[in-house]
Protein backbone atom coordinates (compact mmCIF):
# COMPACT_ATOMS: atom_id res chain seq x y z
CA UNK A 1 0.00 0.00 0.00
CA UNK A 2 1.66 3.40 -0.77
CA UNK A 3 0.77 5.51 2.35
CA UNK A 4 -0.82 8.31 -0.18
CA UNK A 5 -2.92 6.12 -2.01
CA UNK A 6 -6.88 6.18 -0.95
CA UNK A 7 -9.22 3.26 -1.37
CA UNK A 8 -10.44 2.70 -4.82
CA UNK A 9 -14.28 3.04 -3.45
CA UNK A 10 -13.13 7.07 -2.89
CA UNK A 11 -11.59 7.76 -6.20
CA UNK A 12 -14.44 9.13 -7.69
CA UNK A 13 -15.87 12.98 -7.43
CA UNK A 14 -12.09 13.66 -5.03
CA UNK A 15 -14.33 16.43 -3.46
CA UNK A 16 -13.05 16.22 -0.42
CA UNK A 17 -9.40 15.07 0.60
CA UNK A 18 -8.11 14.16 4.17
CA UNK A 19 -4.36 13.48 5.10
CA UNK A 20 -3.72 11.41 8.36
CA UNK A 21 -0.97 11.10 10.94
CA UNK A 22 -0.09 9.23 13.60
CA UNK A 23 2.97 8.34 15.97
CA UNK A 24 4.32 11.88 15.05
CA UNK A 25 7.56 11.41 17.57
CA UNK A 26 8.84 14.72 17.26
CA UNK A 27 8.82 15.04 13.77
CA UNK A 28 7.97 18.21 13.40
CA UNK A 29 9.12 19.30 10.25
CA UNK A 30 6.95 16.64 8.15
CA UNK A 31 4.20 17.75 10.48
CA UNK A 32 4.04 21.14 9.45
CA UNK A 33 4.16 19.77 5.73
CA UNK A 34 1.22 17.35 6.41
CA UNK A 35 -1.31 18.96 5.44
CA UNK A 36 -0.84 20.61 2.09
CA UNK A 37 -2.98 20.02 -1.04
CA UNK A 38 -5.53 18.55 2.18
CA UNK A 39 -9.20 19.84 2.93
CA UNK A 40 -7.77 18.81 6.95
CA UNK A 41 -5.43 17.01 9.00
CA UNK A 42 -6.27 13.99 11.19
CA UNK A 43 -3.61 13.56 14.11
CA UNK A 44 -3.97 10.09 15.50
CA UNK A 45 -1.42 10.97 18.88
CA UNK A 46 1.93 9.95 19.98
CA UNK A 47 3.34 13.53 19.08
CA UNK A 48 6.01 13.20 22.26
CA UNK A 49 9.07 11.47 21.16
CA UNK A 50 10.53 9.79 24.76
CA UNK A 51 13.03 7.27 23.37
CA UNK A 52 13.69 6.52 19.93
CA UNK A 53 13.56 2.52 19.07
CA UNK A 54 15.50 3.10 15.65
CA UNK A 55 17.78 5.61 16.89
CA UNK A 56 18.48 5.95 20.60
CA UNK A 57 20.30 9.38 20.63
CA UNK A 58 17.01 10.53 20.00
CA UNK A 59 14.08 11.73 22.66
CA UNK A 60 13.97 12.92 25.87
CA UNK A 61 15.10 10.06 27.67
CA UNK A 62 19.03 9.88 25.98
CA UNK A 63 18.41 13.80 26.59
CA UNK A 64 18.61 13.45 30.35
CA UNK A 65 20.96 10.37 30.19
CA UNK A 66 22.85 9.52 27.66
CA UNK A 67 22.91 7.34 24.92
CA UNK A 68 24.68 4.65 26.27
CA UNK A 69 21.69 4.42 29.22
CA UNK A 70 19.18 4.50 26.20
CA UNK A 71 20.93 1.53 24.54
CA UNK A 72 20.20 -0.58 28.17
CA UNK A 73 17.03 0.25 28.74
CA UNK A 74 15.71 -0.63 25.06
CA UNK A 75 17.54 -3.75 25.46
CA UNK A 76 16.00 -4.20 28.43
CA UNK A 77 12.15 -3.69 27.29
CA UNK A 78 13.02 -5.17 24.02
CA UNK A 79 14.10 -8.81 26.03
CA UNK A 80 10.77 -8.13 27.85
CA UNK A 81 12.81 -7.81 31.48
CA UNK A 82 10.20 -5.24 32.13
CA UNK A 83 11.18 -5.43 36.20
CA UNK A 84 14.70 -4.89 35.67
CA UNK A 85 14.49 -1.86 32.87
CA UNK A 86 12.26 0.00 35.44
CA UNK A 87 14.43 -0.80 38.49
CA UNK A 88 17.30 0.63 36.19
CA UNK A 89 15.29 3.60 35.35
CA UNK A 90 14.99 4.08 39.15
CA UNK A 91 18.49 4.53 39.62
CA UNK A 92 18.68 7.11 36.93
CA UNK A 93 16.14 8.88 38.50
CA UNK A 94 17.41 8.99 42.36
CA UNK A 95 17.77 12.10 43.33
CA UNK A 96 16.22 14.08 40.58
CA UNK A 97 12.95 15.63 39.96
CA UNK A 98 11.33 13.27 37.60
CA UNK A 99 7.72 14.70 36.74
CA UNK A 100 9.08 18.54 36.90
CA UNK A 101 12.07 17.32 34.39
CA UNK A 102 10.16 15.31 31.52
CA UNK A 103 6.97 17.70 31.91
CA UNK A 104 9.24 20.75 31.08
CA UNK A 105 10.43 18.25 27.93
CA UNK A 106 7.15 17.19 27.24
CA UNK A 107 6.03 21.04 27.01
CA UNK A 108 8.96 22.12 24.88
CA UNK A 109 8.02 19.64 22.42
CA UNK A 110 4.43 20.30 22.12
CA UNK A 111 5.34 24.37 21.59
CA UNK A 112 6.72 23.07 18.54
CA UNK A 113 4.47 20.32 17.34
CA UNK A 114 1.09 22.16 18.02
CA UNK A 115 2.54 25.35 16.49
CA UNK A 116 3.29 22.97 13.15
CA UNK A 117 -0.39 21.75 13.33
CA UNK A 118 -1.90 23.61 10.23
CA UNK A 119 -5.82 24.49 10.24
CA UNK A 120 -8.09 22.52 10.43
CA UNK A 121 -6.41 19.83 12.39
CA UNK A 122 -8.54 17.70 14.27
CA UNK A 123 -6.49 15.23 17.44
CA UNK A 124 -6.33 12.61 19.47
CA UNK A 125 -4.10 11.47 22.21
CA UNK A 126 -1.87 8.57 21.93
CA UNK A 127 -0.86 6.61 24.86
CA UNK A 128 2.66 8.21 25.42
CA UNK A 129 0.93 11.76 25.60
CA UNK A 130 -0.13 13.97 28.60
CA UNK A 131 -3.70 15.29 27.86
CA UNK A 132 -3.68 17.84 30.51
CA UNK A 133 -1.30 20.05 28.88
CA UNK A 134 -2.94 19.52 25.27
CA UNK A 135 -5.39 22.76 26.12
CA UNK A 136 -2.61 24.79 26.91
CA UNK A 137 -0.81 24.30 22.94
CA UNK A 138 -4.00 23.70 21.26
CA UNK A 139 -4.13 26.86 18.78
CA UNK A 140 -7.47 27.88 17.32
CA UNK A 141 -8.17 25.64 14.28
CA UNK A 142 -6.90 22.52 16.43
CA UNK A 143 -9.77 20.51 17.76
CA UNK A 144 -9.33 17.57 19.98
CA UNK A 145 -11.74 14.77 20.39
CA UNK A 146 -11.50 11.94 22.86
CA UNK A 147 -14.59 9.89 22.50
CA UNK A 148 -16.35 11.98 20.03
CA UNK A 149 -17.38 12.74 16.87
CA UNK A 150 -17.14 15.26 14.13
CA UNK A 151 -18.49 15.97 10.04
CA UNK A 152 -15.86 16.65 8.02
CA UNK A 153 -16.82 17.09 4.53
CA UNK A 154 -20.26 14.88 4.85
CA UNK A 155 -18.67 11.93 7.07
CA UNK A 156 -18.69 11.27 10.36
CA UNK A 157 -15.80 10.67 12.07
CA UNK A 158 -15.17 9.50 15.43
CA UNK A 159 -12.54 9.44 17.66
CA UNK A 160 -10.94 7.46 20.58
CA UNK A 161 -7.20 8.09 22.15
CA UNK A 162 -4.97 6.90 24.14
CA UNK A 163 -3.90 2.94 25.16
CA UNK A 164 -4.85 0.53 27.20
CA UNK A 165 -2.66 -0.69 30.19
CA UNK A 166 0.71 -2.40 29.97
CA UNK A 167 3.51 -3.07 32.01
CA UNK A 168 5.30 0.06 30.02
CA UNK A 169 3.50 2.16 32.29
CA UNK A 170 3.26 5.15 29.58
CA UNK A 171 1.37 8.50 29.96
CA UNK A 172 -2.23 7.79 28.84
CA UNK A 173 -2.91 4.25 29.30
CA UNK A 174 -6.38 3.41 30.70
CA UNK A 175 -8.46 0.63 31.73
CA UNK A 176 -10.11 -1.64 29.24
CA UNK A 177 -13.55 -0.78 30.51
CA UNK A 178 -13.01 3.19 30.24
CA UNK A 179 -11.71 2.15 26.89
CA UNK A 180 -15.09 0.50 25.94
CA UNK A 181 -16.92 3.51 27.01
CA UNK A 182 -15.64 6.26 24.91
CA UNK A 183 -15.91 3.22 21.81
CA UNK A 184 -19.50 2.71 22.28
CA UNK A 185 -20.02 6.84 22.94
CA UNK A 186 -19.31 7.64 19.52
CA UNK A 187 -22.25 5.01 18.01
CA UNK A 188 -22.16 4.08 14.08
CA UNK A 189 -19.51 6.28 12.12
CA UNK A 190 -17.97 6.76 8.59
CA UNK A 191 -14.54 6.28 9.81
CA UNK A 192 -13.43 5.18 13.45
CA UNK A 193 -10.41 6.87 14.24
CA UNK A 194 -8.16 5.40 17.13
CA UNK A 195 -4.66 5.12 18.47
CA UNK A 196 -4.49 2.18 19.20
CA UNK A 197 -5.67 -0.91 16.54
CA UNK A 198 -8.24 -3.60 17.05
CA UNK A 199 -7.58 -6.70 18.86
CA UNK A 200 -6.25 -8.49 15.64
CA UNK A 201 -2.67 -10.36 15.90
CA UNK A 202 -1.83 -9.32 12.29
CA UNK A 203 -2.37 -6.11 12.82
CA UNK A 204 -0.87 -5.73 16.77
CA UNK A 205 2.12 -7.55 16.47
CA UNK A 206 5.21 -5.52 15.86
CA UNK A 207 7.77 -7.33 13.67
CA UNK A 208 10.82 -5.16 15.02
CA UNK A 209 10.34 -5.47 18.74
CA UNK A 210 9.47 -9.15 18.04
CA UNK A 211 6.08 -8.66 20.66
CA UNK A 212 2.38 -7.97 20.41
CA UNK A 213 1.14 -4.75 21.18
CA UNK A 214 -2.14 -4.13 22.78
CA UNK A 215 -5.00 -4.18 21.10
CA UNK A 216 -8.99 -3.53 21.59
CA UNK A 217 -11.37 -5.93 21.61
CA UNK A 218 -14.32 -2.86 22.20
CA UNK A 219 -12.75 -1.20 18.65
CA UNK A 220 -13.34 -4.87 17.16
CA UNK A 221 -16.42 -5.31 18.00
CA UNK A 222 -17.60 -1.87 17.34
CA UNK A 223 -15.58 -2.61 13.49
CA UNK A 224 -18.14 -5.78 13.66
CA UNK A 225 -21.51 -4.42 14.74
CA UNK A 226 -21.67 -0.79 13.16
CA UNK A 227 -18.90 -1.16 10.08
CA UNK A 228 -17.41 1.88 9.22
CA UNK A 229 -15.95 2.62 5.89
CA UNK A 230 -12.37 3.15 7.27
CA UNK A 231 -10.99 1.81 10.78
CA UNK A 232 -7.85 3.73 10.77
CA UNK A 233 -5.18 3.84 13.92
CA UNK A 234 -1.50 3.56 14.40
CA UNK A 235 0.60 2.69 17.18
CA UNK A 236 2.29 -0.69 16.30
CA UNK A 237 5.25 1.08 14.45
CA UNK A 238 6.40 -1.86 12.00
CA UNK A 239 3.12 -3.99 11.80
CA UNK A 240 3.21 -7.48 10.08
CA UNK A 241 -0.20 -6.26 8.33
CA UNK A 242 -0.44 -2.61 7.63
CA UNK A 243 -3.72 -3.05 5.82
CA UNK A 244 -6.68 -5.36 6.04
CA UNK A 245 -10.40 -5.73 5.81
CA UNK A 246 -12.79 -6.92 8.03
CA UNK A 247 -16.03 -7.15 7.07
CA UNK A 248 -16.79 -4.59 4.89
CA UNK A 249 -14.21 -2.34 6.99
CA UNK A 250 -10.84 -1.54 5.37
CA UNK A 251 -8.89 -0.99 8.65
CA UNK A 252 -5.42 1.34 8.13
CA UNK A 253 -2.28 1.60 10.08
CA UNK A 254 -0.91 5.03 10.18
CA UNK A 255 1.62 4.56 12.20
CA UNK A 256 4.70 5.28 10.04
CA UNK A 257 4.45 9.27 9.79
CA UNK A 258 8.12 9.71 12.30
CA UNK A 259 10.01 6.98 10.08
CA UNK A 260 8.12 8.36 6.78
CA UNK A 261 7.05 11.78 7.11
CA UNK A 262 4.29 11.35 4.83
CA UNK A 263 0.44 11.36 5.88
CA UNK A 264 -2.13 8.74 4.16
CA UNK A 265 -4.49 10.26 2.36
CA UNK A 266 -8.31 9.69 1.75
CA UNK A 267 -10.43 11.65 -0.97
CA UNK A 268 -14.20 11.35 -1.58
Amino acid sequence: MRGSEPDSRDRAGGTTRIHVVSDVHGNTEALARAGDGADALICLGDLVLFLDYADHSRGIFPDLFGKENADRIVALRTARRYDEARAFGRELWAGRDRNTEILGAVRRQYAELFAAFPTPTYATYGNVDVPDLWPEYARPGTTVLDGERVEIGGRVFGFVGGGLKTPMNTPYEISDEEYAAKVEALGPVDVLCSHIPPEVPELTYDTVARRFERGSRALLEAICSTRPRYALFGHVHQPLVRRMRIGTTECVNVGHFASTGTPWALSW
